[in-house]
């Protein structure tokens, strides 16, 4: 392991893209304001310096021709990391993801493979409104031939970035635009490459567990923390990457605890949650269950701009306690 240092969100992920780009020359950042500006997030912020307008590229205002132009360079051998900015964004670039890029290897019998990692920050706590605040990660598990990463913290957010740039596949990697500025401790070294399918136990418990990803996952953890003082073990999953889903970490946990509670920031009807619950009723685990299992999301509502308003449709750690509280006694 190489040594751990304090960074902020942002700068990990940006040493995780400098640090691919370093050491291999066909992987290139592109997408708007990723060079002299930095970024609308800062998470370029000196790359252009270092590697040029030509792996650093400043593109147009369509996320389509960015999409498009990123899918058909990874089908030549190019690895191209696009920066989408707001993961509403996303919707404009659609056709070249999901009818390009996603069954291309597949169309042409593995002969071809597309190597491109789509950076999007999602979610909402920003006061941005409806149009800039949406989590689409469960858009693209429905489509075959995508991956989809939601790291939780600084440390993952590097490994995971840099694991999704070396996949051969198209990746959506998720970053939650509130915790740009939020630090952690990040062992920023080839030590630290990440795996996608495979999920980690943040925190074992015994009496109930919860499975999380992404925003959300800070909402489980102060949660825990809470009822704990009430002599409540709580056991935290963090799936990591939603698609591959690593099952047996959630099945094995479930058979421990005998309970489980989904927590996420999307929307709840179809939100990636409910795929969750499927595969364990679909599971010998679902035998283990001793209390019906609880979705914590966010409304099924536009996101308003008022803060009060915008609080209120989002999972909070009071709803998580409220819902642990009620899975442990079983009402």
């Amino acid at each position: 392991m190489g040594e751990m240092k304090e960074m902020r969100w942002r700068d990990a992920i940006n040493q995780a893209m400098t640090d691919e780009m370093r050491q291999n020359e066909d992987v290139f950042l592109m997408g708007e304001d990723v060079g002299i500006f930095g970024g609308d997030f800062g998470t370029t912020v000196g790359m252009i310096e270092e590697f040029g307008p030509q792996r650093v590229i400043d593109t147009p205002i369509s996320e389509a021709a960015i999409a498009g132009a990123a899918s058909g360079a990874a089908s030549l051998g190019m690895r191209p990391i696009v920066d989408l900015t707001f993961m509403d964004f996303v919707t404009i670039a659609m056709d070249a993801i999901v009818n390009q890029a996603a069954p291309m290897r597949y169309m042409l019998g593995g002969e071809v493979s597309v190597p491109v990692t789509f950076r999007a920050a999602n979610g909402a706590g920003t006061g941005a409104s409806s149009q800039h605040q949406k989590t689409l990660e469960a858009w693209f598990t429905h489509i075959p031939g995508i991956k989809v990463v939601a790291p939780s913290n600084p440390n993952d957010a590097y490994a995971m970035l840099r694991a999704a740039i070396r996949d051969n596949n198209p990746v959506i990697y998720l970053e939650p635009k509130t915790h740009f500025g939020k630090k952690g401790m990040v062992d920023a070294s080839d030590d630290n490459i990440g795996v996608l399918g495979k999920g980690k136990v943040f925190r074992e418990g015994k009496d109930v567990t919860i499975v999380s990803w992404g925003k959300a996952f800070e909402l489980v953890e102060k949660a825990a923390e809470e009822v704990e003082k009430q002599g409540i073990d709580v056991e935290i999953i963090d799936i990591v990457t939603l698609i591959p889903l690593d099952e047996e970490i959630i099945f094995e946990s479930i058979k421990k605890t005998g309970k489980l509670i989904v927590v996420h920031d999307s929307f709840k009807t179809s939100g990636f949650g409910g795929e969750i619950v499927a595969r364990v009723a679909e599971s010998e685990a679902f035998d283990f269950l001793d209390a019906p299992i609880r979705r914590i999301a966010s409304a099924d509502t536009h996101v308003p701009s008022a803060p009060n308003l915008e609080k209120a449709v989002q999972p909070s750690v009071e709803k998580v306690v409220d819902a642990i509280l009620k899975t442990v006694n079983k009402e």
